[in-house]
This record gives C-alpha cells, sequence and structure tokens, in this order.
C-alpha cells in the first residue's frame, strides 16, 4: 500500500469514527508508530485532519473536506493525472472541464494545447486558461460557490446543455467499489449530469484516495465514460467493470 493510499484510509476512518490514534492505526496498517505519526503529521499540514493527544480528529464527518486542503492533497498524482488526460485531447477540440481539484490539474496541462475551446463551471480552471491566447474559454453563469469557486445551479444547468462538445473531463469526490460516481452537493450533481449528457467522450479524472472516501449525491456511473484515469486502482471490481463496459482505464502509477 502506497503512503497515498494509507493516508487517504486513515483520513475515512477518522471521518467514520470521529478521532483515531496512533496505536490503532499501527495495529490497523501493519506498520512502525514512526510511520503513523509521519502520516498523521502531513494530513495535519494540509489542514485535512486535526492533532489530539495519541492520535488525529475529523474536522468533520460530513462536509467535505475544505478545498485548500483538497487540493494539497495527492498533488503529484494530479499532476500525472492532468497530464495523461490532456494528451487524450487534441488541438482544437471542444471540452467541459468541471469542479475539482483534479480537473484542475488537467488544465494546468492543457495549456501548450492550440485552438481549444473550453466551457467550464469551474472560476480556477477558467483564470488558469483565460491567459492562453490559443485557449477559448466559455463560463457558465450561476451561483458561485464561495468555498471552491464553483458555479452551480439551474442557471448553470441550462447553460451546459446549449453545448455538444467532444471532450468532458468529470471530477469525483468518492467512488464507490460498485462504480457509482459521488459527490456532496446536489447542485453540483446536476451540472455534472448536464456535462456527461452533451459530450461525445466523457474522461473521469481521480487519484486513488477518492476510493477511500464515500459521498451522499449520486452523480451517475463509471460505465458512462469512455476513458478513466487513475494513479492505481485498488479495486478488481472496478477493472472489471471497466473491462467489460468498454472504459480504457489508464493508471498513471500502477502497483506492482
Amino acid at each position: 500500500m502506497t503512503p497515498t493510499m494509507r493516508q487517504a484510509q486513515i483520513v475515512e476512518m477518522a471521518r467514520q469514527r470521529g478521532e483515531v490514534s496512533v496505536e490503532d492505526l499501527v495495529a490497523a496498517f501493519a506498520v512502525t508508530p514512526q510511520t503513523i505519526r509521519r502520516d498523521l503529521n502531513s494530513l495535519c499540514d494540509a489542514g485535512t485532519l486535526k492533532r489530539t493527544h495519541g492520535g488525529a480528529m475529523h474536522p468533520s464527518g460530513v462536509e467535505n473536506l475544505e478545498y485548500e486542503a483538497r487540493r494539497r492533497m495527492a498533488t503529484a498524482e494530479k499532476q500525472a493525472i492532468g497530464q495523461a488526460a490532456a494528451a487524450i485531447v487534441p488541438d482544437n477540440a471542444s471540452l467541459f472541464i468541471n469542479i475539482g481539484t483534479t480537473t484542475e490539474a488537467v488544465s494546468q496541462a492543457l495549456s501548450q494545447h492550440h485552438g481549444l475551446m473550453v466551457i467550464t463551471n469551474n472560476i480556477n480552471v477558467a483564470n488558469r486558461l483565460r491567459t492562453v491566447p490559443t485557449v477559448e474559454v466559455v463560463i457558465a453563469g450561476g451561483v458561485v460557490r464561495a468555498s471552491d469557486g464553483g458555479i452551480v445551479g439551474e442557471a448553470a444547468v441550462d447553460f451546459i446543455r446549449q453545448f455538444k462538445v467532444d471532450f468532458a473531463i468529470i471530477g469525483v469526490s468518492a467512488i464507490d467499489p460498485d462504480g457509482a460516481l459521488l459527490d456532496f452537493d446536489f447542485r453540483e450533481v446536476k451540472v455534472a449530469q448536464a456535462i456527461i449528457a452533451n459530450a461525445r467522450h466523457v474522461i473521469v479524472v481521480s487519484d486513488s484516495t477518492k476510493f477511500s472516501r464515500t459521498a451522499p449525491v449520486r452523480i451517475g456511473h463509471l460505465s458512462q465514460a469512455q476513458t478513466f484515469i487513475t494513479d492505481t486502482c485498488p479495486h478488481a471490481s472496478i477493472r472489471t467493470l471497466c473491462a467489460e463496459a468498454g472504459v480504457r482505464l489508464i493508471e498513471t502509477t500502477p502497483s506492482a
């Protein structure tokens, strides 16, 4: 198990229990206390967990992680995923990019493309690409979510439905072992569903921490995508699903 995957499971355990101890985590993962302390230090420095005596606690068991904390998690993995997704998108293509820190990594990797038309409900993506002279950026209207700059609501859904594009880059908050794609905000989910329905090629991008998280609102199913890009896929059920549904699975750092 990689440190990234172990830390993701630690976060999920803390979310479910409210608090985890070094002693319990050592037993659960069969590693040294020093390894667990390093994991907890990393997660607490990122703001994902909060330090307690002998362990750490989750700041909220039901709310999504704060945007800045999410952005700092699995940074290298997200960059590699972004590069892999950008390699699929040719110059002169049209595409949707939805809300998420992994989709923002894709937008960074697309900055060297030419002739793109990017439609997004992500202010951070629009701001990143607006200075690229070879990319046309179209931004959805609607309610701007203060936490992460996402644009949500019925106005954004109606706006997205005006287009039919070549590609959609979709990020999610969690992926169930059965392939369900999940998120926290039903308003965001409505926009993501409209994006999926109006793209010819759907690319789902997600680092492996999302396999250890849960979220209450269903976006759709992995079988609706044409391509799924992750750093590593820990679930045999997901591999089988992709093979049976004809979804191309790309792992940027596959496990041995």
